[in-house]
């Protein structure tokens, strides 16, 4: 009979670990491919947060004399036909497309929220007409849903925000409603009515708090879909208007033209999609496992 090393599978399931280190270190040997993709995220915010510091040109400065320039010195990922600095578009880029990205999130996550809270505790018809609504909002794809709010409101940050955030309304709306009508029906919500709580007391006390974790895991995973959403419209002239510099718009006005002639003014807005949008994914998967037991593999 073959014998259990007690000691080695306690320190795996991480019952001896101690502190908020050594929580962290676990994490990362327990989910390594969510350490890296936050790993990606944390150094996108940096760049973000720290843009002025790190670049030494501004983003939106022309130079005819710099137009097309390769890699090198003078710029390190190359100049685009209008002499501006690739390595500093690419980092302004990063803040806007995480302003965007995290904005829209949150707000489709907080109006979501509000209407499945509502339409799960309050039930009837309101509950009724609001699902038909959501149905006919899933009906049509995120990005061609974004089209068309962007579209209607125009290319702006905050329209770009608002026409990303409402295609995602109905997702979370969907898992809030889920929630709450398993939730309604517990012990301690009957106890609560018992007591002679008010009923939006209950539902903002009780209830929503417990449906913080699935938001938690459901706005992650729209994260990436969010900045690649955003990419998408600025590329098809909808998003991010001039001068703000945004990833999807350097390469709407690259490709066509320049794709032989200046690779670069391609390739390194696509890799910074790319890898943002990974990293997200990456980080959003492990945050589900972990707050999610149910779906860990």
């Amino acid at each position: 009979m073959a014998t259990v090393d007690q000691e080695a599978e306690l320190n795996k399931a991480g019952a001896n670990v101690q502190g908020r280190l050594g929580s962290f270190l676990y994490w990362c040997r327990s989910y390594p491919l969510g350490a890296a993709g936050g790993l990606i995220v944390l150094l996108f915010v940096l760049v973000a947060i720290f843009a002025d510091f790190i670049t030494g040109f501004d983003p939106t400065t022309t130079n005819a004399a710099s137009s097309l320039a390769a890699p090198g010195a003078n710029h390190m990922l190359g100049a685009d036909f209008m002499g501006r600095d690739m390595w500093s578009r690419i980092v302004y880029g990063a803040r806007i497309s995480l302003i965007v990205g995290i904005g829209s999130a949150v707000l489709g996550s907080v109006i979501g929220t509000v209407i499945g809270l509502a339409t799960g505790y309050i039930g009837g018809w309101f509950d009724l007409l609001m699902q038909r609504l959501i149905d006919i909002m899933q009906a049509l794809p995120l990005l061609v849903m974004a089209l068309l709010m962007a579209a209607a409101l125009g290319p702006s940050l905050i329209n770009t925000m608002i026409a990303i955030a409402i295609p995602l309304i109905p997702q979370s709306a969907r898992v809030i409603r889920a929630n709450t009508l398993a939730l309604r029906e517990m012990p301690f919500v009957e106890a609560s009515k018992a007591v002679g709580m008010s009923e939006w007391r209950i539902a903002v006390q009780h209830i929503l708090p417990n449906t913080l974790a699935p938001l938690i895991v459901l706005g992650t995973a729209k994260l990436g879909s969010a900045i690649l959403t955003e990419a998408s419209l600025s590329f098809l002239g909808l998003g991010i208007p001039e001068p703000h510099p945004s990833w999807g718009r350097m390469l709407s006005e690259s490709a066509a033209e320049y794709m032989r002639t200046a690779p670069w003014l391609v390739i390194f807005p696509g890799i910074a999609i790319s890898l943002a949008v990974f990293g997200t994914n990456l980080l959003g998967d492990a945050i589900r496992d972990i707050l999610d037991p149910r779906q860990r593999s």
